[in-house]
């Protein structure tokens, strides 16, 4: 016990925030799944929307973040090492730059233009020169922080470059946006805690916390490659749930999202078991010379829309209410 308390004393790193930030992995790979599901509509869960989700996903973001911190101060507490603070850096800014690559290649307009690496990347950078700061200069600067985008939102031609911040009024449509107003709080938050409680006694407590169950271990060691199991986590999830969808072993959740929605809207004119009939019309024939396929590879198509309105228009006129279907 003693030689590793000795060991986490030089290096600076104590296995519980190796834990934590694999906790924090498992978290967010748990919510990327969520997410894919939903995507495949193989659940109805409004995993973008929902409060309860978009919670949980502010949740693991701000702990991220607040690990980020908790990472400086410690890697920094002698002295800030600003060779190997750069090449972290930089290395942070490379893999978000492929992130906002793959992304714009796979989802077009809601690529990540400024994820949860990207700030990081930034945030590390800002928040350096805090990790030597007085304490209460550090709590004074994640206060403003946070308030700030509360109370200044500016808009002006071309403004989306500005979009990074957080104080624009109107950013640009993201799947994943974390800007640095408010979000840096959350590392600067980790920095001040490091300086409040280490050489107390809950430091001791934490420091005596070793990754030692199988589980532990796990998440420490996923903690410690943080970098490698986020970059190739959600490139997994989506391409298992994809693939057992394009293998046909899971129900197609399209069809049914299809039917429910147009079942709705019909019945604002028919009953319900006519518009099932009508929504099914339309799906069949759409299916029948393969535009139901074409639409779903490119669903914004205004041609193929115009061909779903087409076919949905024809199947309302023939079949008659609570008549049999044609």
């Amino acid at each position: 016990m003693q030689h590793q308390s000795a060991a986490a004393g030089r290096t600076g790193r104590l296995d519980v925030f190796d834990i934590a930030r694999g906790l924090a992995l498992l978290a967010m790979a748990v919510y990327h799944l969520a997410w894919d599901l939903s995507w495949f509509s193989l659940v109805d869960w409004q995993v973008a929307k929902d409060p309860g989700w978009r919670g949980f996903a502010i949740s693991i973001a701000a702990s991220f973040l607040f690990l980020v911190g908790v990472s400086l101060a410690l890697a920094h507490q002698d002295g800030i090492r600003w060779r190997a603070a750069s090449m972290r850096i930089g290395r942070i800014a490379l893999a978000a730059s492929a992130i906002s690559l793959g992304t714009f290649f796979a989802l077009g307009d809601e690529f990540v233009r400024f994820g949860i690496l990207h700030s990081i990347a930034v945030g590390s950078l800002v928040a350096l020169p805090f990790v030597l700061a007085p304490v209460w200069a550090t709590l004074a600067a994640a206060l403003a922080v946070f308030v700030l985008p509360r109370v200044v939102a500016v808009s002006f031609p071309g403004d989306e470059w500005a979009m990074w911040t957080g104080l624009t009024q109107d950013p640009p449509l993201s799947v994943d946006y974390v800007p640095l107003f408010p979000w840096l709080a959350a590392i600067l938050a980790g920095i001040a805690a490091v300086r409040l409680l280490r050489g107390k006694a809950p430091w001791t407590l934490l420091a005596r916390i070793r990754a030692s169950g199988r589980f532990t271990r796990v998440m420490a060691l996923a903690g410690r490659h943080s970098m490698l199991v986020y970059l190739l986590h959600q490139p997994i999830l989506f391409g298992s749930v994809w693939a057992l969808v394009t293998l046909g072993l899971v129900p197609d959740g399209t069809d049914r999202a299809f039917l429910e929605q147009c079942t709705a809207s019909c019945s604002i004119a028919r009953d319900g078991p006519t518009c099932e009939r009508i929504c099914s019309c339309t799906l069949e024939t759409m299916r029948g010379d393969g535009a139901w396929e074409r639409l779903l590879d490119a669903p914004q198509d205004p041609a193929l829309n115009a061909t779903l309105n087409e076919r949905y228009a024809a199947c309302f006129e023939t079949l008659p209410p609570d008549g049999p279907a044609n």
